[in-house]
């Protein structure tokens, strides 16, 4: 009974690893790029699975707070391109799997264009449509915002396809490209930059300010290992800070399962006490009433 409540707790205490890419989940074609994995300290051992099926065993180098690891892609192709997830060990006990990660290859297919209606420049509270364009039919378009962490946007067509977009704000301030695709996972050459530029109505303070580009007119996702300000990407600072506060809930756990085992212990022991005093008071009782005279 006591195994199969550990066993029980400690699957509890196991989380879902965290999986990422890096530089980025889009890596043009014959690129490099790497899959991290990152569980609790105690983790001794990750597996990587890709479409489901096993793709690598790999075991921490430095076990710790951040207990990571690394799955190497030399070169970025149509094999490699797919949804992964990962999982650890700790002691006798796998983890969960960890959300998926859709891995893309670019660079594939030929260049689209994209283009913003009714134009590139307009006050909070318009409404736009981003229209991308591919001369080679295709069955589906991507929109990025560059410098963002957010998934882009999928629409399906032929040729052509409309994003619309608002009401703006302030916040939707930025550079834009677009990509075709025959499937999620292999997409075109990126198109040109669109630049929306979105100004604030007067007296309207409320609108968060502008966003940062971090990539410049000869957009590469590989800049992202070299640019200081995009290396402080908050997506990847949570992972680290998701881990701790993990950990420290399942420390919190632990702190009251150990509390509450001992506060039954200490009870069995006083009840098992109890009955002794009780049966030795009978004992004492009965055997003066033996000696007695009657």
């Amino acid at each position: 009974m006591t195994s199969t409540f550990t066993a029980l707790l400690c699957l509890e205490i196991l989380s879902k690893p965290i999986i990422w890419a890096k530089p980025n989940f889009m890596i043009p074609k014959g690129r490099p790029v790497k899959i991290l994995c990152q569980g609790i300290p105690e983790a001794t051992e990750y597996q990587l699975y890709f479409e489901g099926r096993l793709s690598a065993r790999q075991s921490p180098r430095q076990p710790g707070i951040r207990n990571i690891v690394s799955f190497p892609i030399s070169a970025m192709t149509l094999l490699t391109a797919g949804q992964y997830r990962c999982i650890y060990r700790s002691g006798e006990l796998w983890s969960n799997p960890s959300d998926p990660l859709d891995l893309v290859v670019t660079e594939m297919y030929d260049t689209p264009t994209l283009s913003v209606h009714p134009r590139p420049e307009v006050s909070s509270g318009d409404n736009v449509t981003f229209y991308c364009r591919l001369e080679t039919a295709t069955n589906m378009f991507f929109l990025l915002k560059e410098g963002r962490s957010s998934r882009p946007q999928p629409r399906y067509g032929n040729t052509q396809v409309g994003f619309p977009v608002g009401p703006v704000s302030t916040a939707h301030r930025g550079t834009y490209r677009c990509f075709g695709s025959y499937n999620n996972h292999a997409w075109s050459f990126p198109s040109e930059p669109v630049k929306l530029l979105v100004t604030e109505d007067a007296g309207d303070t409320s609108l968060a300010p502008t966003e940062h580009t971090s990539f410049s007119d000869s957009w590469d996702p590989h800049l992202l290992t070299t640019n200081p300000a995009v290396q402080q990407d908050p997506a990847l600072w949570n992972h680290t800070a998701q881990n701790l506060l993990r950990m420290g809930l399942a420390f919190l756990v632990l702190v009251v399962l150990g509390y509450l085992l001992t506060e039954g212990w200490l009870c069995r022991k006083r009840i098992q006490q109890t009955s002794r005093n009780r049966a030795s008071s009978q004992e004492h009782r009965r055997r003066l009433n033996t000696v007695t005279p009657g």
